[in-house]
């Protein structure tokens, strides 16, 4: 399956849309908008994962360090994760403990009233 990718502007967070399988093949895709996202100067990222069916090691690695950046400039990286398959996947290598998980866009962006007024 592709990889689909799309951004868009939600009170003051980039929200990147993601669909499809992350994986080795697709993972340099996924890194290289996040990349983009960042150098546009967007501080605080959600990325919903809602339309992921597939999430491996590769694609965990742009995920974490994506967010190793945008902490590093003061910013926030939320995940949105519903999908069991997926929340198995950040329990087993205790990502969850990591990455601030969400089970919407809207309450990723409600957890970060802040971030509407910094950008």
């Amino acid at each position: 399956m592709e990889l689909s990718l799309a951004t868009r502007a939600v009170a003051g967070h980039t929200v990147l849309e993601v669909g499809g399988e992350v994986d080795v093949y697709t993972a340099p895709r996924l890194r290289q908008l996040l990349l983009e996202v960042h150098e546009s100067g967007a501080r605080h990222v959600v990325v919903d994962l809602g339309r992921v069916d597939f999430l491996d090691s590769t694609g965990l690695g742009v995920l974490v360090g994506a967010l190793k950046r945008l902490r590093a400039a003061g910013g926030t990286f939320r995940l949105v994760c519903s999908r069991e398959p997926l929340l198995k996947i950040f329990r087993i290598t205790a990502l969850d403990q990591v990455f601030p998980l969400y089970d919407s866009v809207e309450s990723a962006i409600a957890a970060d009233p802040d971030a509407a007024s910094a950008q």
